[in-house]
């Protein structure tokens, strides 16, 4: 299947008066046509950083994209003049945002809010746009569409809300949806509904997805491909089979460790992950994760680990990948 993206070497930096935070240090990805992938790791990993990067939506200043390709249907975006970029802007590349609340301009009506795309992108106006968004509200199962276009976001519970987003993403028939944890604020049973509505609409309509989050078990459960972010890196990248039954990197196993789990004792700890993440403008030569890791050595001081194959199709930027290994070997 052909790469809809091509995020090759991408580095986001803001200047601050604390320093230079970097927040995406040479992240390297591709999305297939019709592909989820999973963008997994702590706050402050640079996750989202990533994402606007994508859409060029990083405030600058402080923020700049100082260096990489990122390739949309083969069209670098960072050459793209400001209008042009405007015209990929939910049209091509569509975005489901955090917090709906915040997302959704509290004083328009939503069928407002979502006919705007429609003129913007499509030309549509009065009853014709009115129709699309009808349609699109009952897609993500809004029920009585029709009365619902008149009313507020306020009007809405969180889970509607998202929704509402979603509609909205899905409004111009992109071929490409980010969607930036797009079921934190809301409850577990109204997170698996929104989550899948999503991956029903996407293989539905063949649109590719990257789902960011800091919850593994939306990645299990949804994702294609996993990228394991840490400190403004990917530090370990496969399939969700790969990332959960053959992790290789010291950070995704502390992560997999430190989930609850069904199948253990009620009286058993959480392994939680010790320490706190590095500060993005203080990184020193060595790989960012060793302060926190309990497989580090004196070597992984003296520079950061490259991504490496430790299968098909499955890679790590680790140091000590034996050791992780034989570790598993000896757990299992």
């Amino acid at each position: 299947m052909a790469a809809i993206l091509e995020i090759e070497d991408l580095y986001t930096q803001f200047f601050t008066s604390a320093g230079t935070v970097r927040a995406v240090d040479g992240v390297t990805y591709n999305v297939d046509e019709g592909e989820t992938v999973g963008l997994v790791g702590e706050s402050g990993c640079g996750k989202s950083v990533t994402a606007l990067s994508i859409l060029r939506l990083v405030a600058d200043p402080p923020g700049k994209i100082v260096n990489g390709k990122i390739k949309f249907k083969g069209r670098d975006l960072l050459e793209l003049s400001e209008d042009e970029m405007r015209d990929v802007r939910g049209n091509d590349i569509a975005m489901v945002f955090q917090e709906p609340m915040t997302s959704l301009n509290p004083v328009l009506t939503i069928g407002r809010q979502i006919t705007e795309t429609l003129e913007e992108h499509l030309g549509l106006t009065g009853a014709a746009a009115d129709k699309r968004a009808i349609e699109l509200l009952g897609m993500v199962g809004i029920a009585d569409p029709e009365r619902r276009l008149d009313q507020y976001p306020h009007h809405f519970s969180g889970g509607m809300r998202q929704r509402v987003m979603i509609a909205m993403s899905l409004s111009c028939n992109p071929s490409l949806i980010i969607a930036d944890e797009p079921t934190t604020a809301l409850d577990v049973t109204i997170q698996a509904q929104i989550l899948e509505v999503m991956k029903g609409l996407t293989r539905e309509l063949g649109v590719a997805l990257i789902v960011i989050t800091h919850n593994l078990g939306v990645v299990a459960r949804y994702a294609d491909q996993v990228n394991v972010m840490y400190a403004g890196k990917i530090v370990e990248t496969g399939t969700a089979i790969d990332i959960y039954h053959r992790p290789r990197h010291p950070y995704t196993l502390a992560l997999l460790r430190s989930v609850p789990r069904l199948d253990q004792p009620r009286a058993a700890k959480l392994d939680p992950v010790e320490g706190q993440p590095p500060d993005l403008a203080r990184l020193d030569e060595g790989c960012s994760f060793r302060p926190r890791c309990r497989y580090a050595t004196e070597g992984c001081a003296k520079g950061v680990p490259e991504l490496q194959s430790v299968g098909e199709g499955h890679r790590s930027a680790c140091f000590e990948i034996a050791t992780v290994e034989q570790s598993l070997k000896e757990a299992s």
